[in-house]
């Protein structure tokens, strides 16, 4: 059996007044014909990662609406961590290849994993390369299987893409966060685009009191009376935290008493962690104003939460990324964020809204500085990044794309869609738009709705493209 997750209640009517009206009603009616549907999430960790937080949200939510939904995860060794981990970077196009010994391991810790699935369910939601292989070793059992992809895949290792592969095939259904990630020849023949999401309710996001954030910051050992700049990641060579230290120094030369908090969190499926943790604190070297702080030494939730509130400006220099859920988080907060032009944070960030995008160490301590110097510019990017958040990153929206999904699957058909499948949805983006201001498009005699100008001006650009993938649910050649 596999390791069951605990989560508490959460109720979908706390929603009301945070998430966009009709958004609610929206996720009642979708629901609807999937009473009792039982639904299962299986990734490789319970914390330490944006899939653990947003499964510890959606899993209670499903609950709610009257489905029966559990969250398991996998089992694996430290060796078997450091295969996957190596999987993931590949993935992302790093080159080292898979050795004969590191499939070995992979392979036999995913038979292991599959002969201990002795659940029954309707739906299966696998996350990432870690349990991929579940479906292949174990067999279906009678379930829809939908595999989730939270990285950006889209120019993978060639030979570790050839290994995964095979294990994918069987899928029924695939999701992505952006269609740009779908890697050429993927073997799923139904893919879905849908963005993750935060949630409002989280320890992490709810509405903090200033006076108790100051508080939980100076507890730690951080002057809330200086300006701060803040990066909040896994300690990731991709979150690029080596960049963020040299942009920070150059900043610095421009506002002397500036500090700089890395706040990264360790993870059960990720050993390389505490390799690029020991870099930062060698190359930071004991500077008094440079804080590094993980899961480990008590920094969780709340402090993050803290964090992102007081920070004049949270950095993510990311030079690759999935999604990049901090991004949100942080916008939600009204701060305003520095971050690099990868995987889906412009979206999160569409039509200049919620900060600067960068490309460069040197534009990333320029943007910073600027911020730092113009406040009321600041306050104003992370009001209306606050609201964009609001209007399509919050968790039942994600819950809605997760149910239409599901809701589609039950007729068996890969391709066909329902005939209204795409209204209301974004056709670049895939996200699901009742209640959120939409932008418009008139093509072929059809209005097109799109979250931002950003959507709008891809469909534009390839209407062909993408008025196909929303009739038929395919994936970009």
């Amino acid at each position: 059996m596999l390791n069951l997750v605990d989560v508490g209640p959460r109720s979908l009517e706390s929603y009301r007044g945070i998430a966009p009206e009709g958004l609610i009603e929206a996720l009642r009616a979708a629901a609807a014909p999937l009473q009792g549907a039982r639904v299962l999430h299986v990734n490789a960790t319970p914390y330490g990662g944006g899939v653990s937080e947003l499964l510890r949200s959606t899993v209670p939510l499903l609950r709610d609406l009257g489905l029966v939904a559990h969250w398991r995860i996998i089992s694996g060794d430290e060796a078997f961590f450091r295969v996957t981990k190596a999987m993931h970077n590949g993935l992302q196009g790093a080159t080292p290849d898979l050795m004969p010994d590191q499939q070995t391991a992979w392979l036999a810790t995913a038979e292991a994993n599959a002969r201990a699935f002795e659940e029954s369910y309707d739906f299966v939601f696998v996350h990432d390369p870690q349990p991929a292989g579940l479906l292949s070793l174990g067999g279906a059992g009678g379930a829809r299987w939908i595999w989730r992809c939270h990285i950006d895949t889209s120019h993978p290792n060639p030979s570790i893409w050839s290994f995964l592969r095979p294990y994918l095939a069987p899928y029924d259904a695939a999701v992505f966060t952006m269609a740009e990630f779908v890697p050429a020849g993927f073997p799923i023949s139904r893919v879905e685009i849908v963005p993750p999401a935060i949630d409002p309710l989280s320890p992490k996001n709810l509405a903090l009191p200033r006076a108790t954030a100051r508080q939980v910051l100076d507890w730690i050992g951080v002057r809330t009376d200086r300006p701060l700049i803040t990066q909040v990641s896994r300690f990731d060579p991709w979150k690029d935290p080596l960049g963020v230290i040299a942009a920070y120094r150059a900043a610095r030369r421009e506002v002397p008493d500036l500090q700089l908090a890395l706040v990264g969190s360790m993870a059960l499926d990720d050993p390389e962690g505490a390799e690029i943790y020991r870099q930062i604190l060698d190359e930071t070297g004991g500077d008094p104003l440079v804080h590094v702080f993980t899961n480990l030494v008590g920094v969780g939730n709340i402090e993050v939460n803290a964090f992102q509130m007081l920070s004049d400006v949270v950095v993510q220099k990311s030079i690759r990324e999935g999604f990049g859920l901090v991004v949100s988080e942080t916008l939600w907060k009204g701060t305003p964020v520095v971050a690099g032009r990868a995987g889906g944070i412009p979206l999160q960030m569409a039509d200049g809204v919620g900060g600067v995008l960068v490309d460069s160490v040197d534009a990333c301590a320029e943007a910073i500085v600027a911020l730092l110097r113009d406040p009321e510019r600041a306050r104003a990017l992370g009001a209306a990044g606050r609201e964009r958040v609001r209007e399509h990153f919050l968790t039942p929206r994600l819950v809605l794309n997760d149910l239409r999904l599901m809701q589609a699957l039950l007729d068996k058909q890969p391709i066909v869609r329902p005939p209204d499948w795409d209204a209301h949805r974004d056709p670049v983006c895939g996200m699901v738009l009742e209640g959120a201001p939409v932008v418009t498009l008139v093509d072929a005699g059809r209005t097109w709705e799109f979250c931002s100008q950003r959507c709008r001006a891809a469909f534009a650009d390839d209407p062909e493209l993408y008025g196909r993938q929303a009739r038929l649910g395919l994936a970009p050649a």
